[in-house]
């Protein structure tokens, strides 16, 4: 007879057996409850320490939706409007450029808003070092590697000190003109510490983490706890294999109290921790009878933001049949994403293949946590989510 987390565990069995993975976790939230967790394979291959519940892993740009909660608190307490130029808290974005391939970079014909960060329409880039990036990309990718040295040489840079950097880098394109995945989290997190006055990982500390009960997230994994962070892995093309991946690309190792707290891609947690702010999420704000957001906000949070000219280039395989607001993909259509689902369900991904889908129709949110470097929207995510999606209505059985 077909069982479902039979099915759930051979994906992710095979995952690890090919050597695609070193390890991997699932859960499954639905109706208020835990309806299925596995793991298997390691967390650290080398060490033998197997993927568990309480494994802390690099979140990468699944830090986004918690940088999203933190800017949405403080919009409802009157703190942020999200038509307020960034400029307001950052003067150092006040006379921003934007990239002009013919000379000069030319004036920004306005200034930034929050809005725009939230819906990365920014026109602010990430670090880019490939063929065809943009230039804009390439200057970022060296101011980059400047702090990364100097962060190196024992220089403490806070979060306000290298979003003061980033804001001298010309944008891509004018504010408001499309989407373009960039540092405009990271901004909001120095935003973040602007107008509460607290550095940001102690203003999420506060607000978010200690009220749900999040005992393993923060910006570095403490000395008692490192024997359960896991390991960074990469594929190497070459020997078609996994190797082990030590570089940080935020300049600090995870082992101490980073001085930049990365709005965009800094957070470590658990499979345990991150499904509370999942629930939260899920239950229109609240979790456990703690309420961090009201209902109206997070149905804000959870909507495609991006007008059609916007949206045209939203076109990675990820994203496909997919809107975006507030840092989060948002399903749109079905048989354009190739894959069951729920239109309305939103949700994002870290670098290192981390994932989250919440699906406030079903109920439902679902977690798939991994550890290597540029592995995402694989096929393995995909049969897993038609696997979760197939089985809603036997969760009971």
């Amino acid at each position: 007879m077909y069982d479902y987390r039979q099915a759930i565990d051979r994906v992710m069995r095979q995952e690890v057996e090919t050597g695609q993975v070193a390890g991997a976790g699932y859960l499954l939230i639905q109706g208020g409850r835990e309806r299925y967790f596995s793991a298997c394979g390691y967390a650290d291959r080398e060490k033998k320490t197997p993927v568990k519940r309480d494994t802390i892993f690099r979140l990468f740009s699944m830090t986004k939706p918690v940088t999203v909660a933190a800017v949405m608190l403080l919009v409802e307490r009157g703190q942020l409007d999200l038509r307020d130029p960034v400029s307001l808290y950052l003067p150092c974005f006040r006379s921003q450029t934007v990239w002009n391939p013919g000379g000069e970079p030319l004036p920004a014909e306005r200034e930034n808003t929050i809005y725009d960060l939230l819906n990365m329409t920014s026109g602010i880039p990430y670090p880019e070092n490939w063929e065809g990036c943009s230039p804009s990309g390439l200057l970022m990718d060296d101011l980059f590697q400047k702090l990364k040295n100097a962060q190196a040489e024992g220089q403490r840079l806070t979060t306000r000190e290298w979003i003061e950097r980033v804001a001298e880098v010309p944008l891509v394109f004018q504010p408001g003109e499309r989407w373009m995945y960039g540092l405009s989290a990271d901004v909001l997190g120095a935003v973040v510490e602007e107008a509460t006055g607290k550095r940001y990982g102690t203003f999420l500390r506060e607000e978010i983490f200690a009220p749900l009960g999040m005992i393993d997230t923060g910006f570095y994994v403490p000395e008692d706890k490192r024997w359960r962070f896991a390991q960074n892995y990469i594929w190497n093309e070459k020997n078609k294999s996994l190797e082990v991946y030590e570089d940080c690309n935020l300049g600090e190792y995870y082992g101490r109290d980073v001085s930049f707290e990365s709005g965009g891609a800094g957070l470590v947690s658990t499979l345990e921790d991150y499904s509370r702010f999942a629930q939260m999420l899920l239950g229109g704000g609240i979790y456990q009878g703690t309420r961090i957001l009201g209902e109206k906000t997070v149905e804000f949070m959870r909507q495609d933001r991006l007008s059609p000219r916007q949206k045209a280039a939203l076109n990675w395989d990820s994203n496909l049949g997919c809107g975006y607001g507030c840092l989060m993909r948002v399903l749109n259509d079905q048989g354009e994403a190739r894959t069951i689902g729920t239109p309305g369900e939103y949700g994002w991904d870290g670098w290192t293949g981390n994932y989250v889908t919440i699906d406030p129709a079903d109920d439902m949110a679902m977690l798939y946590f991994i550890q290597r470097g540029g592995y995402s929207s694989t096929s393995a995510l995909r049969r897993l989510r038609n696997i979760t999606y197939g089985a809603l209505e036997r969760l009971g059985e």
